[in-house]
């Protein structure tokens, strides 16, 4: 965070849709289940297992680092004195700038992120550039040099608000 830079709103978003880690937690609960059956049983699992070794690794990638990137990944929105910060955790190790000065215009509406952006996540489509993590409302920005954003939220009008209140100070 820049100094003396006063938050006037901030934002932090997951991803809790419960299909998503029902994709992430059935193939976790097969890879534990099997690591189990030969590292403790001594008994293969399935027609063509791998080694020791190799199922060891399969257990720390997908048994456990996937689940735990997973849950690592947030969505950080903040507004500020000086213009908006998005930091998409952890693919972004600070947080991105939006000076208001740059910003051309901003509002709420809602999309399809599947259909604009291709997923959630940091997306690019015909529509420009976004950060979402679920849900079908957010800011759009345009910017001065004709490039967008999107930036996904739960509290979208909320968001607008305090973007109308630091950019007043």
């Amino acid at each position: 965070m820049s100094t003396g830079s006063t938050v006037f709103f901030r934002e932090e978003q997951r991803f809790d849709q419960w299909w998503l880690w029902l994709l992430i937690l059935v193939p976790t609960t097969m890879v534990w289940y099997g690591a189990i059956q030969q590292l403790v049983f001594g008994k293969a699992f399935g027609d063509n297992p791998t080694s020791d070794t190799g199922m060891s690794i399969i257990l720390v990638l997908f048994g456990v680092l996937l689940p735990l990137f997973m849950y690592s990944l947030k969505l950080i929105t903040e507004v500020r004195q000086d213009g908006l910060y998005v930091r998409f955790y952890p693919f972004h190790l600070s947080f991105r700038h939006y000076p208001y000065e740059s910003i051309s215009t901003y509002k709420v509406r809602e999309y399809s992120p599947l259909k604009e952006y291709g997923g959630w996540g940091i997306r690019y489509g015909r529509k420009g550039m976004a950060y979402n993590v679920s849900g079908n409302l957010g800011v759009q920005l345009e910017f001065k040099d004709g490039k967008s954003l999107l930036i996904g939220s739960q509290k979208a009008e909320e968001l607008v608000r305090y973007m109308q209140v630091a950019m007043r100070k």
